[in-house]
């Protein structure tokens, strides 16, 4: 199994002024990530509101970033609902488009016992040869996919990564130490990126890498060069950028700072709202002081 890359982007979803999705500039915003330190983009994630999109609205974008990018970049289809069965048709019509791998949450609201996981995320296996990533992120799906059960979805052919998300470092050192070493582990959190990679992860799917990808690819570079000081005083300079992403519930603040980019996200569907006039002010203020705007 190949390495998907070090940074993989769960990219928002830009929308027109009347909330219809804006394909355009989705292409625009693909085309813009990979040239600025993505390897790779997670489409329909839970940073692109996917929970509000329709079905058909996924594929259309799964498509426009395939044409856009497809030839240079991952594209990895964020297909996992908290329905089993819409999640095996969602990631057969995602392969038949043509990405490069499925990105599966673990079922929210339902949530199921360890056994339940672990026979969700096997049926959805069992219908594709897409390479899986499993997605653990306990604050959003109010359950957590512990260690053991990641161990034994690992020994199923096709699941080759977790983007893990609980915050939890001895969480993600029991996963690293209990899968083959060819399973790849990524930081679901920004600021979790260089301890995850000091345990033995290999990057981050990321929300800052919208605005500062190749800052994150260079300390990225840097820990795996040895460069352990130079890792950490990147980590150090980007800590305050993490923790303004996230100063209100994701995606507002990483949409925000899009279109403060001049890359056209647009506005948000509900039940998600604009930033208030602080926290508009935070995001502006953190990437004045960044030189980023």
């Amino acid at each position: 199994m190949k390495n998907f890359g070090r940074i993989l982007t769960a990219m928002v979803t830009p929308f027109h002024d009347d909330l219809s999705v804006n394909y355009k500039a989705a292409a625009n915003l693909a085309k813009y990530l990979v040239a600025n330190g993505s390897n790779g983009l997670v489409v329909t994630g839970s940073t692109g509101e996917a929970a509000t999109l329709t079905n058909e609205e996924k594929l259309n974008l799964y498509s426009t970033v395939l044409d856009a990018v497809g030839d240079e970049a991952i594209v990895i289809a964020g297909t996992g609902s908290n329905d089993t069965r819409v999640s095996i048709e969602m990631t057969q019509a995602a392969e038949k488009l043509g990405v490069h791998g499925a990105m599966l949450v673990g079922p929210y609201y339902n949530k199921p016992p360890q056994e339940g996981f672990y026979q969700h995320f096997k049926a959805i296996a069992e219908k594709t040869d897409l390479p899986l990533i499993l997605y653990n992120v306990p604050g959003r799906t109010a359950s957590n996919i512990l260690p053991v059960t990641v161990a034994r979805l690992a020994e199923i052919k096709n699941i080759v990564a977790i983007k893990e998300a609980s915050g939890n470092l001895e969480q993600v050192s029991e996963i690293i130490r209990s899968t083959p070493k060819d399973f790849l582990v990524y930081s679901g959190d920004d600021s979790l990126t260089l301890p995850t990679l000091a345990v033995g992860g290999v990057g981050v799917i990321s929300v800052a890498a919208h605005i500062v990808g190749s800052r994150m690819q260079e300390m990225i570079a840097a820990f795996n060069n040895n460069e352990i000081a130079k890792a950490q005083a990147i980590q150090a300079e980007l800590i305050p950028f993490f923790k303004t992403m996230f100063i209100t519930t994701n995606p507002i603040p990483v949409k925000t700072a899009v279109n403060l980019l001049g890359l056209s996200a647009g506005p948000f569907r509900l039940p998600l709202i604009p930033p208030t006039e602080g926290e508009l002010e935070q995001v502006k203020n953190m990437m004045h002081k960044m030189n980023i705007i």
